[in-house]
């Protein structure tokens, strides 16, 4: 498996150190954000006008007299309304209440002159009166806080003292104007229900002569009942009552008269009720009793004296006997006579209902009369009550409704502009906008930033992260900081060979300027640094620069070899490096620019590949012409150069699929000119090494080469593309 192959892309997450790498990197805009909004800021902070204000507190409550009235409910007052403050915000604000401080102060003389303006109209006074006011609630209460803005402190003052008190003068006017205007109407309508109940009385004074029904509420003052009704209910009464009675008489009788003549003799004066006499003969026949039982021992029945004795009981019996069938008479005489009585109640309560039902079919005009007559005295009563009430009410103070509480004073310190406020809010929305914008542009840059951008995209290793300011390995030497992050390419270059045979390479780029010759010269110069026999191929016939970097002639190269003019003898040129030999590529005939892809090219890379262990080609940018596609499709392996921050990534993905598109065999991507300063994400790849070698460089401190010949011939070297 190769350990370089691309892995699938996965989600991209940002990290913190992701979002202050944006930051570093764009932090000139950033800076040039912060200072142009701080500066504006504060300029225009400090040229405008100065303001004061004054601020009045005054409280609101609903309309209400000073103490409780006859038509007041209870009260909730300072409980927190928003509704009615709100409603009382506008009420303030409007133009009844700002017109009358506006006629009060005579406004639109005063400002007229103020504000060199001609003749003010009340309207636009109150617009501008408007634009100065600022109320505020005072949470949770019934407060409210009128503040007035102006240029001049005894201005604003006088200007909340005249809205407080026009607004507390509206209040008890409008009370007094809605509760006159409501008494008026009660009023009226009681001089009306007057009439009414007049008119009333005078038909059931009629009714009552006509009808000659005698009332003992004529005048209807209060409901009276109807004399025939009350008949009728004192019979019904009466009835039920007698009826009661017999029924319990005539079970005292029935239930007497089943029992026998000894039995009836003991229960009847528990029945009926306690009789003296009967009770003296019960106690005259038990002594009798008792005599005769005590004789029995004694004397024979044959005997007077026992016979005496027999004979007084006997009498006692029979007289007892007599009284309880007396009292038995009675009790039937009485039910008879309840009998006749319960008849002629009966009797007595049916004529009274006939007599009832024929008085109040004569008297229902009457009585429907006398209930109109009661309906309209109650209403003239209630509406009575209601005029007295308002007028009470009318007559207490109603200095509650409106109270100020602190009258404004002029405040001589300037409250606008707020200085500090203002340069704070400056710095804050400048960061903000700075910060905004840097990664608005870091989010329209499509360009390569990060090694996960390349794999994420291309689908593609990168083999090598090259830094900034990166020179020429071969005059820096093979210690140089930058050397090790081309030995790591080299490395993963080998990693990435299929077969050990595969030793020409060729390095493309999508456009101009990504590094395309400083990495096949330093790739080079560390392969030649490893005792193997290297070859550069300057294959950019259009503007070559190798030679330039070499400090070479380019008189002659490739194309007199391609076109048979030299041998391949003639044409390879060496260099500082034993190892290392280089060929040129030669001046172009502007007949020959398909040379690449003749049979020649062909054979000369097949010539090379047994020569040398590496052979290096430097070619022309990928989307601008033919070359490169065509030299990929004929070396063994192919490396893309991606510049960091330069090129759109759709740019790199056409020049990858391009590549492919070939036939040719893209190895890896290198990405190039990394700024290391900026962006800490890539300091492991070669961050370590430069900071070891700098600690070798400080101990032994080795000689520097003469390059002033060098630096003469870097400064000819051009901007390629």
């Amino acid at each position: 498996m190769d350990p370089l192959k691309a892995q699938p892309p996965q989600e991209a997450k940002l990290h913190f150190l992701d979002y202050w790498r944006i930051i570093r990197i764009r932090k000139t805009v950033i800076l040039a954000v912060f200072l142009l909004v701080v500066i504006t800021a504060t300029l225009v902070t400090f040229i405008l006008p100065q303001s004061f204000s004054s601020t009045a507190r005054i409280r609101v409550e609903r309309d209400r007299s000073d103490i409780k009235g006859f038509t007041e409910t209870t009260s909730f007052g300072g409980m927190y309304d928003p509704y009615f403050i709100q409603t009382e915000f506008e009420v303030i604000q409007s133009e009844v209440i700002l017109g009358k401080v506006v006629e009060k102060l005579n406004l639109n003389t005063v400002w007229a002159k103020k504000f060199n303006a001609p003749a003010l109209k009340t309207t636009d006074t109150i617009a501008l009166l408007k634009g100065r006011i600022d109320l505020r609630p005072v949470r949770n209460t019934s407060l409210i806080e009128i503040r007035v803005y102006s240029d001049n402190a005894d201005e604003a003052a006088q200007l909340a003292n005249a809205i407080a008190t026009a607004y507390e003068e509206h209040r008890q006017e409008k009370g007094k104007r809605m509760t006159s205007g409501g008494i008026q109407v009660l009023r009226e309508q009681f001089e009306e229900q007057e009439r009414k109940v007049k008119a009333a009385q005078e038909k059931v004074d009629k009714l009552r002569n006509e009808l000659g029904i005698t009332d003992a509420d004529a005048a209807g003052t209060h409901p009276t009942p109807i004399l025939e009704m009350e008949a009728v209910r004192q019979l019904h009464a009466q009835l039920i009552y007698s009826e009661t009675a017999l029924a319990r008489e005539q079970k005292q009788l029935e239930e007497l008269e089943r029992l026998t003549p000894e039995q009836r003799r003991d229960a009847i004066q528990t029945t009926i009720g306690p009789d003296g006499e009967l009770g003296n003969l019960l106690s005259e026949y038990n002594l009798a009793r008792q005599r005769l039982l005590a004789l029995q021992k004694d004397y024979t029945p044959e005997n007077l004296v026992y016979q005496s004795a027999k004979t007084m009981a006997d009498e006692a019996a029979r007289r007892i006997t007599e009284r309880v069938e007396g009292m038995m008479t009675g009790l039937r005489a009485r039910v008879s006579v309840q009998q006749a009585a319960v008849s002629e109640l009966r009797s007595k309560l049916e004529k009274a209902r006939s007599t009832d039902i024929e008085k109040a079919k004569t008297s229902r005009p009457y009585y429907d009369a006398k209930m109109e007559l009661e309906e309209l005295l109650s209403l003239r009563r209630v509406l009575y009550m209601k005029v007295e009430a308002e007028n009470i009410d009318l007559s207490l103070p109603k200095t509650a409704m409106v109270e100020i509480l602190d009258h404004a004073q002029p405040d001589y310190r300037p409250v606008r502009p707020n200085k500090p406020l203002n340069i704070a809010l400056g710095i804050i929305i400048g960061l903000v906008v700075g910060i905004g914008l840097a990664f608005f542009i870091e989010y329209l840059d499509t360009s390569v930033k990060t090694i996960d951008d390349v794999e994420r995209t291309l689908q593609a290793p990168v083999l090598g992260v090259i830094p900034q300011n990166v020179g020429f390995l071969m005059d820096e030497g093979a210690e140089s900081p930058h050397a090790e992050a081309y030995r790591v390419l080299r490395t993963n270059l080998l990693f990435s060979r299929k077969d050990e045979k595969l030793n020409t390479v060729a390095i493309v780029s999508a456009g101009a300027g990504e590094g395309k010759s400083t990495t096949v010269m330093n790739l080079a110069t560390v392969f030649a640094q490893g005792n193997q026999r290297v070859l550069i191929v300057d294959s950019d016939l259009r503007r070559p620069t190798l030679h330039k970097m070499l400090r070479v002639t380019n008189n002659l190269g490739l194309t007199n070899y391609l076109l048979k003019q030299n041998t391949l003898e003639e044409v390879i040129q060496t260099t500082g490096m034993p190892s290392l030999d280089f060929l040129a590529s030669g001046r172009l005939p502007s007949s020959s620019l398909g040379i690449l892809s003749s049979a020649a090219m062909k054979d000369l890379i097949t010539e090379l590949k047994q020569r040398y262990d590496y052979v290096f080609f430097d070619s022309p940018p990928i989307m601008g012409v033919s070359d490169a596609s065509i030299l990929a499709s004929e070396v063994d392996m192919t490396l893309q150069v991606i510049q960091y921050r330069r090129y759109p990534q759709p740019m790199n993905i056409r020049a990858k699929q391009l590549i492919e598109k070939v036939g040719g065999n893209l190895v890896g991507i290198v990405l190039n000119n990394i700024n290391m300063s900026q962006d800490e994400s890539y300091y492991y790849y070669s961050g370590y090494y430069h900071d070891y070698y700098s600690k070798n460089e400080d101990a032994t401190e080795p000689t520097a080469p003469n390059r002033d010949n060098g630096d003469k011939a870097r400064v000819e070297i051009k901007q390629k593309y």
